[in-house]
């Protein structure tokens, strides 16, 4: 995508310091939007301007895009990366476990799943939901790399699936709620056992 790098990574120009409250308006402006039914393809650079008070050449100016603005916005629904502590395979695993399909912002409730069908439809739409969970996959996987390393887990152990057989189960508890009862704090803890149950070294 020809838009697609994030505001962090786009060059700045000299001049007057950004104005932080300008960013944080654009942010909420296309979070709010997204949660009020607004599509991915709907959503407009002159709708976002509008509902953030600014210029289309202030969004323009920060982000060469609405897709790297996008971006931007749907890793703030997501919140920081955890940072595992290198001192158990298990323990990290439950940290990066806990972490899938939440988010710290009550109005993922309403966008992520409407994006779901976007990401299906639009090869662009499906690289933006790559970027925004290739970190968060590759953590999960150099925690399994490091318990192969140190003999916590199979010499043999194929980590892409290993990584579907931990996620799967929380992603769609949190987003579907497949499973009313099931309680989500203990969720990771038991997810993490199951399928360490079978990949860990003998």
């Amino acid at each position: 995508m020809s838009d697609m790098t994030s505001t962090a990574d786009a060059p700045r120009s000299p001049g007057r310091p950004r104005s932080v409250r300008a960013d944080e308006a654009i942010i909420e402006a296309t979070l709010d939007l997204l949660a009020e039914g607004s599509t991915i393809e709907a959503l407009s650079i002159e709708a976002i301007a509008s509902r953030a008070g600014v210029g289309k050449a202030t969004i323009y100016r920060r982000w060469p895009g609405k897709d790297a603005l996008l971006l931007d916005a749907l890793r703030r629904l997501k919140g920081i990366l955890p940072q595992p502590a290198g001192h158990s395979v298990r323990d990290d695993l439950v940290l990066l476990v806990g972490a899938v399909g939440h988010n710290i912002d009550p109005r993922a409730a309403k966008i992520m799943p409407c994006l779901v069908p976007e990401v299906n439809r639009s090869p662009d739409h499906f690289q933006l939901y790559q970027n925004i969970i290739a970190p968060r996959r590759q953590m999960m996987r150099e925690v399994l790399r490091r318990g192969i390393r140190t003999g916590e887990l199979r010499a043999d152990l194929d980590v892409e699936v290993t990584m579907a057989l931990l996620t799967g189960p929380m992603l769609i508890q949190r987003m579907l709620r497949w499973h009313p009862e099931l309680d989500e704090l203990v969720l990771p803890e038991k997810v993490v056992d199951a399928v360490l149950e079978g990949v860990r070294a003998r």
